[in-house]
Parts: structure tokens; C-alpha cells; sequence
């Protein structure tokens, strides 16, 4: 019955924390990869190879569908990974796409043309590698005409975060922000495009002020595996058991996640 989980680190918590609100009867097994944290400034070949390496270990936990809790890795792996690596009984999905329904208010599996959709001018704040890979406005593009997206890459933000360093993290979303908005002053809307960023949603939303409405993505994420394992329950694996993996320092990563998300988290060696 298990789901994979799959992230470069501690990020995907947060996406996992609104799985298990939302799916409470599925177990689902975790793996960071905090040996290799964070893929944000690893190139597009690196960043394929470890997310293979990944969701083949949560493959062996009996997790026949991976969730790539991790935007570098959708936009940098995930499709090509899709096209040429997946065998047909598996499965491994990103985030990327329930954001982008959400924005766009599409529905799943609707694979009408592009439209005008109301918001016009979007903020997107994810790391180096996300932004280069312009994954988010392809995907955008499918769904949607006439919106003009303008990126931010966010460097050093998961880094402080992997580090436990908040008060720095809070900083760089400032300056990052403030960055952003020299060149797109109104944004209309800001995209949280890395799983470490719900982290510091409000650091996001003090930094953009009350009228930029702010997309993340747990739980959008949630509510689209509670209606793809609706529709497709035949992916949902033989694995039985909920564990959280590391290919990092278990007691090193079990300490930060626990103070992370505030509650008591034990992580094994993957």
C-alpha cells in the first residue's frame, strides 16, 4: 500500500505532513537526500542521476508510486525520466503540475487548449536550477496564454533551512523579494516553487504585502494523490510500512526535521 516520497532533503516534509492529513490510511515511505542537499546549484545531469538513485530505493521499499516532493528534481529529471526510464508498471509524479491547475483554476486531466486565465502577472520564487530549467513556464504554457511570469532564483535558501539557520533564511526571502519586485513591482500572484518554502510562508507573505495572493503547494499536492489514487488505486504498491530514509546523518537529520515541523521525527540510513 505504500507511496513514495521523495525529496533532496528536508523540504518535502511539508508536502508529506499534508499527504498524511489527507491520505491518513496510506502509509508512505520518505527519502531525503541529504548527503547530496541542496540540488538547486547541481547541474541537470547530476540532478537526474540522484533522482534516479532515489526513487529506485523507494522502488525497493515496495512503493510502486514516487511523488517527486521536490521542484528541482521535477523540473530538472522528471519528464525525462517519464519518457525514457519509468517502466510501464510504475509511476513517478512531480509537483509541479498541481500548482499550475490551481492557479490556472484547470481541472485534472484537462487537456483543453490554452486559455486566458485571470491572473496575469506571476511571481515565482524557486531555486537556481528550477528557474534555469523554465519547467514551470512549459508546463504553464500548456494550460494558459497571456501570463507573464517573472523568476526569482532564490539561492541560499535551502541551504540556510538544511542548516537550521531560519533567521538567515528569513533574511534572503527579503532580499530575494525585494529583488523580484524591482522588476515585476505588482505581482499578482507568487508561486512558492520549492518544497522548503512553506517553511517560510510567512516570512514570504510579510515580504510581498496582503494583496499577492500566495500558492504553495502541500496542499494542492494532497488533494491531487487523494484524486490520482481515486482514479488509479491499482499504483498504490505492495509496501506495507511507513519510514522515514535518509542517505544523511540519521540522528543529524532526525534532530533538524523534528524541529522543523515540531514534532518528533525519527529518520533511518537509507
Amino acid at each position: 500500500m505504500a507511496v513514495g516520497v521523495f525529496d533532496s532533503g528536508l523540504g518535502g516534509l511539508t508536502v508529506l505532513g499534508a499527504l498524511v492529513d489527507k491520505l491518513p490510511d496510506v502509509p508512505f515511505v520518505y527519502l531525503g537526500d541529504n548527503a547530496h542537499a541542496p540540488y538547486g546549484t547541481r547541474p541537470p545531469a547530476e540532478i537526474y542521476d540522484l533522482t534516479c538513485a532515489g526513487v529506485e530505493r523507494l522502488w525497493a521499499e515496495g512503493c510502486d508510486l514516487v511523488i517527486l516532493a521536490c521542484n528541482t528534481a521535477s523540473a530538472a529529471a522528471l519528464k525525462r525520466m517519464q519518457e525514457t526510464w519509468v517502466p510501464a508498471d510504475k509511476r513517478v509524479l512531480g509537483v509541479f503540475v498541481p500548482l499550475i491547475e490551481a492557479l490556472t483554476e484547470r481541472q485534472w486531466g484537462d487537456n483543453s487548449p490554452p486559455r486566458e486565465v485571470a491572473v496575469k502577472h506571476v511571481a515565482l520564487f524557486a531555486t537556481p536550477a528550477t528557474v534555469s530549467s523554465r519547467a514551470f513556464q512549459r508546463e504553464l504554457a500548456f494550460r494558459a496564454i497571456g501570463v507573464d511570469v517573472e523568476a526569482q532564483p532564490c539561492g541560499g535558501v535551502v541551504d540556510a533551512i538544511e542548516q537550521g539557520d531560519m533567521i538567515l533564511a528569513e533574511a534572503l526571502v527579503h532580499s530575494h523579494v525585494e529583488s523580484l519586485k524591482r522588476r515585476m513591482p505588482h505581482p499578482e500572484a507568487a508561486v512558492l516553487g520549492c518544497t522548503h518554502y512553506p517553511l517560510l510562508e510567512d516570512a514570504f507573505r510579510a515580504a510581498l504585502g496582503p494583496d499577492v495572493a500566495v500558492y504553495s503547494q502541500p496542499n494542492l499536492v494532497a488533494a491531487s494523490l487523494s484524486d490520482y489514487l481515486a482514479r488509479r488505486p491499482e499504483m498504490i504498491g505492495p509496501g506495507r510500512g511507513s519510514k522515514f530514509l535518509t542517505t544523511g546523518d540519521p540522528a543529524n537529520v532526525s534532530r533538524k526535521a523534528t524541529q522543523f515541523l515540531k514534532r518528533q521525527i525519527t529518520f533511518q540510513s537509507a
